[in-house]
């Protein structure tokens, strides 16, 4: 298990796709972290879920996520 950062393209209430350096494959289990600035402050959408399609994107790879789990924590 490493760390890697990535830039989010998408984000939807079952899903979230986005490019990472990271090598997952399908069907791995993932933890992420989304930094979302909102209106009241910055929130930290922490999330579970698993890989369900890899997209070669030039030195990077897309990445879908499907949620299995996640929760919204202030900063």
């Amino acid at each position: 298990m490493g760390t890697a950062t990535g830039m989010t393209r998408d984000v939807s209430a079952s899903g979230i796709f986005f490019e990472t350096d990271a090598r997952d494959a399908v069907g791995d289990l993932i933890s992420l972290t989304v930094e979302l600035d909102t209106p009241r402050g910055k929130r930290m959408l922490k999330c579970q879920g698993d890989v369900v399609r890899i997209e070669a994107r030039d030195t990077r790879v897309g990445v879908a996520v499907r949620i299995i789990e996640s929760t919204m924590v202030l900063v």
